[in-house]
């Protein structure tokens, strides 16, 4: 189901309702200085949509299903930290063969190239690797520096991102995947990797949590 975008009134219906339930349609009405046959069809979305549970006799009680803002407002603090998987990385001097080899073996699109103190260099791509291979050049001897894709150029993101701006940033420069980085004195750490795969499950997970 999709989330309701719901009025002001309702909001506040709901607001009462969290901080006072059970209480009832009538004293609802006293608190919004209106009248009950005013807030019937008020309460009767809410409850059918699902945000209030109607008990008999004992009035409205706040059922914990999330607004679209509070839905927005969740999405919004999902971090890449959360969600991010472990990277995969090959050494600046790895061959191209070696490297169509570790990127299938793994089942990964992009393979993330570092230095000896597992700094990060460069990225490497399906489309660089295949660019070479049909290439004239003797596939079993060019390092990976030589063709992998260098800073400036790499997008990547930090743990503490938020998920949606890194969702973008993929979005933005059509890549598969980011390296997920701390920074340091000597440069970039890769600490992760984040993926489509893995925003979509944050996507689903939130659904499925907030009931949508």
């Amino acid at each position: 189901m999709s989330p309701i975008e719901l009025n002001q009134r309702q909001d506040k219906i709901l607001q009462i309702v969290k901080e006072k339930g059970p209480i009832t349609g009538e004293k609802i009405a006293e608190q919004l200085n209106l009248t009950r046959a005013t807030l019937r069809p008020d309460l009767a979305i809410l409850t059918m949509a699902g945000f209030l549970d109607a008990r008999p006799r004992v009035g409205y009680i706040y059922s914990g299903k999330k607004t679209l803002a509070s839905v927005t407002e969740s999405m919004m603090n999902l971090k890449v930290k959360d969600f991010q998987s472990m990277p995969v990385v090959v050494s600046e001097n790895m061959t191209a063969y070696d490297a169509i080899c570790q990127m299938f073996l793994e089942d990964v699109g992009t393979l993330f190239v570092v230095d000896e103190k597992s700094r990060l260099q460069g990225v490497l791509s399906r489309k660089d690797l295949l660019r070479t291979s049909i290439g004239t050049q003797a596939i079993t001897k060019i390092p990976v520096h030589i063709i992998m894709t260098r800073m400036p150029n790499i997008v990547y993101c930090h743990k503490n991102d938020s998920l949606v701006h890194a969702a973008k940033k993929l979005i933005d420069r059509q890549v598969d995947s980011l390296p997920v980085v701390e920074e340091r004195e000597d440069g970039l750490e890769i600490v992760g990797r984040l993926t489509k795969t893995n925003i979509t499950k944050a996507f689903i997970s939130l659904a499925e949590t907030n009931d949508l």
